[in-house]
């Protein structure tokens, strides 16, 4: 049974708490499985009163693509502190990734799982997050360039050559949570823990000039 139904709740409340419902529903039935009705009940509202103010399950689900994107890039950016060293606000901006995904995980399943299996155009709302989040740990990557060789200038290396790096480790963090949230004992801060170790071993010998190379033919 739903919540009660309340009149009088202010409409940005009220919309909230559909999309609360819509992600949970969509978070552990998936996008096709999930009803209207069923959404409708768990937010304590009228099916007519959903498509009344979020139009489609398309655009429901589309809402809460954008909601929950919006939340966990807000959580990383907020959990770095541009004055720390390079290697913490990596680690600060991996342990705000994975706290927010474990205490999230039908948000993190209706951003990782069901709007990547889909189409458009609920995967190109992801594709936008996660070019988002790139771009940002692309950054803090060039900041420890530039602070292992004390230039203010850009890193000697090639930029895509950091865009890969960056790539490499978001794609690794997804994986990662993805896995944590499915793994019983599994802490936020030992997934954040063992990326960090597995990615500043690499990344700090690299700032260092000591960059593995495949051997020569």
């Amino acid at each position: 049974m739903g919540a009660v139904k309340n009149k009088r709740m202010p409409r940005a409340v009220r919309e909230q708490q559909m999309l609360d419902a819509a992600v949970r529903t969509f978070g552990q039935r998936g996008y096709r499985a999930a009803s209207m009705d069923e959404i409708a009940d768990l937010a304590g509202v009228s099916k007519p009163l959903v498509y009344l103010y979020l139009n489609s399950k398309e655009d429901l689900f589309t809402a809460c693509i954008r909601r929950e994107a919006a939340a966990l890039t807000a959580a990383v950016r907020a959990g770095v502190h541009p004055g720390l060293p390079a290697d913490r606000q990596l680690w600060e901006g991996l342990r705000a990734f994975f706290t927010h995904t474990a205490q999230n995980p039908d948000g993190w399943a209706v951003l990782h799982l069901q709007a990547r299996t889909h189409g458009e155009p609920f995967a190109a709302e992801v594709t936008a997050m996660r070019e988002e989040l790139v771009a940002f740990v692309t950054q803090l990557i060039a900041v420890a360039a530039r602070e292992a060789h004390r230039d203010p200038s850009p890193a000697e290396r090639a930029e895509h050559e950091v865009a890969g790096l960056a790539e490499a480790l978001v794609g690794a963090a997804e994986s990662l949570a993805a896995w944590a949230n499915t793994t019983p004992g599994v802490s936020a801060k030992q997934a954040a823990a063992t990326l960090m170790n597995f990615a500043w071993a690499g990344l700090g010998n690299l700032m260092d000039g000591r960059a593995w190379a495949p051997p020569k033919p």
